[in-house]
């Protein structure tokens, strides 16, 4: 997929899949403006890749942040073809765990930061005649899970906020898509799983593909709603899960029967 000339902003390009996303861009010929909270690991990052890439420090969830970063980017970038809004942080706790500030703090980050970014970025879409969102949203998002109520909210609202917009500004030539990640190993969010109780096997046994994703191959799903090559695909979700999502919960009975219980 060919990104020359293409002016890309990704919110969370610090770490996990953003990084591997800002990575993919580069390599693909765009210009990439990063937005993060870890400055460290920004600036390290927009040292590597050299002139293509710069860092901006910023809270996603402060309005007033984000509208004065993106006018300094859509200046350096001279306007802004790609938005990935990939930042997002995750808590475990039931509603009756969970506090108000822990809930509007999960709302405002993984919500309400993209409905920033891209309240920010869409006149600059407009203006240059088109563009391309994409949001990083998640399987929790499609399907409940057990003590995840504020992360499973926000990104429930994510994936319909991704639809909204696909709809309100397919006229203006911008496509707008989600992809949803199952479990991701080699992120800073998922960085714990293998001290839960029983390790990684719980999990396995449930992702018919048998292991966790990689980042790299969430930042391809998005590399590729992004491009020309999905020029008919909008308000989409796509999952990345390893086929988590595509069966019903029931236990692998090859696993757990005779080969002539199955043949009755």
């Amino acid at each position: 997929m060919d990104f020359t000339s293409k002016r890309a902003v990704v919110t969370g390009g610090a770490s996990g899949i953003g990084e591997a996303a800002v990575r993919m861009l580069v390599g693909a010929g765009a210009r990439v403006a990063i937005i993060d909270t870890n400055a460290a690991a920004g600036d390290r990052i927009a040292a590597e890749l050299g002139d293509a890439v710069s860092f901006w420090a910023c809270d996603i969830a402060d309005v007033e942040q984000v509208g004065g970063v993106v006018t300094e980017i859509a200046a350096w970038l001279g306007g802004i073809d790609l938005l990935f809004n990939n930042a997002g942080i995750g808590k475990f706790g039931t509603v009756t765990d969970t506090d108000a500030a822990t809930w509007d703090f999960m709302i405002a980050v993984n919500l309400s930061g993209a409905f920033h970014l891209s309240k920010q970025v869409l006149p600059h879409m407009r203006a240059d005649g088109g563009g391309a969102i994409v949001n990083t949203a998640s399987i929790c998002g499609l399907a409940g899970d057990y003590a995840q109520t504020a992360y499973n909210a926000a990104k429930g609202g994510l994936v319909n906020f991704t639809r909204s917009l696909a709809l309100d500004y397919a006229d203006d030539g911008i496509r707008v898509n989600a992809v949803c990640p199952g479990v991701i190993g080699d992120t800073p969010m998922t960085a714990h799983m293998d001290q839960l109780p029983g390790g990684t096997a719980p999990y396995f046994e449930r992702i018919p593909l048998g292991r966790f994703g990689r980042a790299v191959e969430v930042a391809r799903a998005m590399l590729f709603l992004a491009s020309d090559d999905a020029s008919y695909i909008t308000g989409q979700a796509l999952a990345v899960d390893g086929g988590l999502l595509c069966h019903s919960g029931l236990p692998r009975i090859r696993r757990l029967s005779p080969k002539s219980a199955l043949e009755r």
